[in-house]
């Protein structure tokens, strides 16, 4: 089938790679020039695990081709995906701009005739599809009409397992008007979809609901973690423990329940926030869901309150090393990533920061600049710190060397955002160990 996918961000480029791996023959368009002219040379300009290479793979067998003109792309095709992003504006709801914009490039490539299927897999707030088509229609009805479908394709890829959640999903949403429309969904996406990974069909509206519920419920989940575990240091009880006892419940499960410091990224900041804006244009106030950001908000800063609590005397001159930069690991997404946060905290504070992260370097660059220093190791950031800061869990920070993170550190104090070690285990080696609600 002949695909068009508009915008080659996590989104777009990891469907369009992913559809011709499956045997679609896609052409993806961006107006960047630049990240297009990196893409042809096989280049990705996001980091994925495995995109590169199906990138390459794709390029090379003559399935996948990328171009800056949208009508280029869209003419020749049965159904354009529309992935471009959605960003939020000063009062937390989404921009759909880009969204619109693009409708009225795919009427003008439309030429007033012709089947289109147009796919909005894009973030996007409940009733946007309808705009999409109003978009549409206003052009085409002038030029004599053309026969279109409008379908909402809400995306669940996780950064960091993106390829892996397209190749082998463990659902497919689609919201459709029409058989047509459904058939096509169909025929896109069997082959990636086994008896235990349902291919979804609902109405339009509720198929652009559900993405935007689906993270607020993680989000949810993450919020509540956290409040419970600052109880617990309260309290002396250990979150871990609690984490296990009710993640045994299968009515509750274990996913999305590590206390830490916040979520960041794309995704859960800006979809709660415009789940709250949706409900506020409706009259209503999403009451859990603006707690859950309020949390959030204040959970990014409880690291920083703690290293402030522990060195009393201010931290002017004080040398601090940070591990992770990324909002999670496997990735190099820098989007509301808690480290922002911490670290803009340790500089406006004196502090001196000397950071690594396996792959975020050069995204975190952008973000601070020539502000702190770019260790090229883990434990190169350590020398002579004061303090290490975990702040993402990337796996290699799973099993330190203990024995030579302490001789690195000046003073042998760590603050673990995320949980990832044990503290029995660290306080017996001689560590001043921090936690989020281990007692």
């Amino acid at each position: 089938m002949k695909i068009a996918v508009v915008g080659t961000g996590y989104v777009g480029l990891v469907a369009g790679a992913c559809l011709a791996e499956g045997g679609h023959d896609v052409v993806c368009a961006d107006i960047d020039a630049s990240k297009i002219a990196r893409l042809r040379r096989g280049e990705c300009p996001i980091y994925e695990p495995g995109l590169e290479e199906i990138v390459q793979r794709n390029q090379r067998e003559g399935r996948l081709r990328f171009t800056t003109d949208l009508a280029d792309a869209a003419r020749p095709a049965l159904v354009v995906f529309i992935a471009v992003g959605t960003p939020p504006k000063e009062d937390g709801s989404a921009d759909l701009r880009h969204v619109l914009d693009v409708a009225a490039g795919l009427a003008r490539a439309m030429d007033g005739g012709g089947c289109k299927v147009v796919v909005v897999k894009s973030t996007v707030p409940i009733g946007t599809c309808d705009r999409v088509r109003a978009v549409i229609e206003a052009y085409v009805n002038e030029r004599g009409g053309a026969d279109f479908d409008v379908v909402s394709n809400p995306e669940f890829l996780k950064e960091g397992a993106a390829v892996d959640d397209f190749m082998r999903p463990d659902r497919v949403v689609c919201g459709v008007a029409s058989e047509r429309a459904r058939l096509v969904m169909e025929e896109i996406y069997r082959p990636y979809i086994a008896e235990s990974s349902p291919l979804l069909f609902m109405d339009v509206r509720s198929s652009e609901m559900t993405k935007y519920a689906a993270n607020a419920m993680l989000a949810t989940r993450i919020s509540f973690m956290n409040e419970i575990a600052n109880l617990c240091e309260r309290l002396g009880a250990d979150v871990a423990n609690v984490k296990r006892g009710i993640g045994s419940d299968p009515r509750i499960g274990n996913l999305f329940l590590n206390a830490g410091i916040g979520y960041g990224g794309s995704c859960f900041p800006k979809d709660v926030k415009a789940l709250i804006g949706t409900a506020a244009e409706c009259g209503y106030t999403l009451q859990v869901l603006a707690a859950v950001d309020e949390v959030n908000d204040r959970q990014k800063e409880t690291l920083l309150a703690k290293v402030r609590a522990h060195f009393g005397t201010g931290l002017a001159g004080r040398r601090i090393a940070i591990w992770g930069l990324a909002f999670k690991p496997n990735t190099d997404d820098m989007r509301e990533a808690p480290s922002q946060v911490v670290i803009d905290g340790l500089l406006a504070a004196g502090a001196q920061v000397t950071a690594f992260d396996p792959v975020a370097h050069e995204t975190a660059r952008v973000v601070f600049g020539d502000r702190i220093t770019y260790a090229v190791s883990a434990y190169d950031a350590l020398e002579g710190a004061d303090a290490l800061l975990l702040v993402t869990e990337w796996s290699e920070f799973r099993a330190p060397d203990y024995a030579r993170m302490k001789s690195r550190l000046r003073a042998p104090v760590v603050f673990d955002g995320r949980n990832l070690w044990e503290p029995a285990r660290l306080r017996e080696l001689g560590f001043t160990y921090f936690g989020t609600g281990r007692g």
